[in-house]
């Protein structure tokens, strides 16, 4: 009986023990759970805004592309002559394009592009980035706005597949002004990409050979979702596309609606 009493008291206090480590463990445990769940929180605060940020930076691009469309269309004797912009392919607006260089200067840019669908229409606009050198003596930093029209599918094509070179992938030439295209050089005739720039207020054809053009998969996946192609956005598999991206393409497709009358 002694020894059993003993066994019970010595179970006791084994339990007893048990109980106060566990209490011990558990007192410690708060202060580290408490301090995950406060980084958890944190870290999915910070996911919309990242969110809400690059789309921004998207919405911001895609108007500026829209007021350089705007500004060179309205302008009759110096615009995107009206039987060009019905019969391209494809067209790329890539607004503030810094040009940057003492020696030797260099390019970059950041804007959309739109492809002719077999209907006629414009497809939804793909972000793009173009980059490109230059050698000569240049001074300072300049923005400029790029406009290029493709008037071959060889140009789309190689953006399809994600990016290709001016001058080396596609022939490419300044393209001419005004009402009409009737009076295009030899080399702008055989041109498969009509290269045009916008700085301080004078649109005019400009030669842009060496420069790339690239799909900005990162703005694609900021704009319509993780996974998504050029080829799937031009083709019209995309929902939920921003209005101010739709807005680039429609007011494409208005200016030459108005090309046609």
């Amino acid at each position: 009986m002694a020894g059993l009493c003993a066994n019970a008291r010595s179970g006791r206090r084994a339990c007893a023990m048990r109980r106060a480590g566990g209490a011990d463990l558990f007192s410690s445990e708060i202060p580290v759970s408490r301090s995950i769940l406060h980084v958890l929180i944190f870290v999915c605060c910070l996911l919309p805004a990242s969110s809400t940020l690059a789309s921004e930076t998207e919405a911001k691009r895609a108007r500026e592309a829209v007021r350089v469309i705007d500004e060179i269309m309205q302008a009759p004797d110096r615009r995107i002559p009206s039987n060009l912009l019905r019969e391209a392919h494809a067209i790329a607006v890539i607004p503030d394009v810094i040009k940057a260089g003492l020696v030797v200067g260099g390019r970059r840019g950041h804007g959309l592009i739109v492809v002719k669908t077999p209907e006629g229409t414009w497809s939804n606009p793909s972000f793009i980035t173009m980059t490109g050198g230059s050698l000569g003596l240049q001074a300072g930093v300049q923005s400029t706005d790029v406009v290029l029209v493709f008037r071959s599918r060889r140009g789309v094509d190689s953006i399809v597949h994600g990016k290709f070179t001016l001058g080396a992938d596609a022939s490419a030439a300044a393209g001419p002004v005004g009402r009409s295209a009737q009076a295009s050089t030899d080399a702008q005739l055989k041109a498969e990409i009509y290269s045009y720039s916008r700085a301080r207020g004078l649109f005019a054809g400009v030669a842009l050979d060496g420069s790339v053009i690239a799909i900005d998969h990162d703005s694609n996946q900021a704009v319509f979702g993780e996974g998504i192609t050029p080829r799937r956005i031009f083709e019209g598999g995309v929902g939920n596309v921003p209005e101010v991206v739709v807005d680039f393409r429609d007011r494409l497709e208005e200016y030459t609606a108005q090309s046609a009358e």
